[in-house]
């Protein structure tokens, strides 16, 4: 797992808090000062929160369980595509789908029909259509890749959330609270920290900031992924070894008959 320095997340601007004022008092224990009316988070806690955190991400990711990433602000959705797409995880970066937990079901619906949409475009029934009626298919199918396509794979609800901006994405959070999902959190001075399961105390407004956590977050989901690959791997060349194993027992007893056997006749 990537090993996290305190110099790092200073450079990366993670210790920015919001001005005082607009502070949530149960983000006390993180907070390091306050400086220029802005509080500034203590870093050597955010470390020690990104390793609890990445441990039992990597625990997820190591069990075949998908981890769903959500943060639809600006400086946050291309950085959480990319790093979320580079670990074959889902993500969510428009608006959050109403339901999209609690409703799983109905979402799945959607994912099917891009997927059916797909499908009559490869076996020609969609250009038996007429060109109006094409117009539209082209543009629900746009629709539903620009809103769900990053969780098409999603086929079972995910093991564990992962989310930039609590406050931004409060409906995501009531709907893996209903359900019981652990939730992982960037959680900035201004957030109830009590809204999550993991917390990572951090500056989630700043693009650098974001970057810095997700690189560490998603190194620890690969290594998790690829640690599941060797166990499996593993099972595989055990299982292929067994039968032949199998059958060397079996020739090695069939000597042991014949030799008796043998000596027998020689006498």
């Amino acid at each position: 797992m990537e090993k996290v320095e305190v110099k790092d997340l200073l450079e990366a601007g993670v210790h920015f808090g919001h001005l005082t004022r607009k502070w949530d008092p149960n983000m006390a224990p993180y907070i390091y000062m306050e400086r220029n009316g802005i509080h500034i988070i203590n870093l050597y806690k955010t470390a020690a929160k990104i390793q609890e955190t990445s441990e039992a991400l990597h625990k997820i990711a190591a069990s075949g369980k998908k981890i769903l990433f959500v943060a639809t602000k600006k400086q946050a959705k291309d950085i959480v595509a990319e790093k979320a797409g580079a670990v074959n995880m889902p993500y969510i970066t428009e608006r959050w789908p109403g339901g999209m937990l609690t409703n799983f079901v109905t979402i799945r619906k959607a994912v099917k029909k891009m997927a059916m949409i797909d499908r009559m475009k490869k076996d020609g029934t969609f250009n038996s259509l007429s060109k109006k009626e094409r117009l539209q298919v082209d543009r629900q199918r746009a629709k539903l890749e620009k809103n769900l396509g990053s969780i098409s794979d999603m086929t079972r609800l995910p093991g564990a959330l992962f989310v930039v901006d609590i406050k931004r994405e409060h409906i995501a959070i009531k709907e893996a609270q209903k359900l019981n999902i652990p939730i992982f959190a960037m959680v900035d001075t201004n957030s109830d920290p009590r809204e999550v399961d993991y917390l990572i105390p951090a500056n989630d407004d700043a693009s650098k900031s974001i970057n810095k956590i997700l690189s560490v977050v998603t190194s620890a989901v690969a290594d998790g992924l690829a640690e599941r690959k060797s166990e499996k791997a593993e099972r595989d060349a055990k299982s292929e070894k067994s039968p032949a194993a199998k059958k060397e027992v079996k020739a090695e007893k069939k000597a042991e008959v014949v030799a008796p056997v043998a000596t027998n006749e020689e006498e």
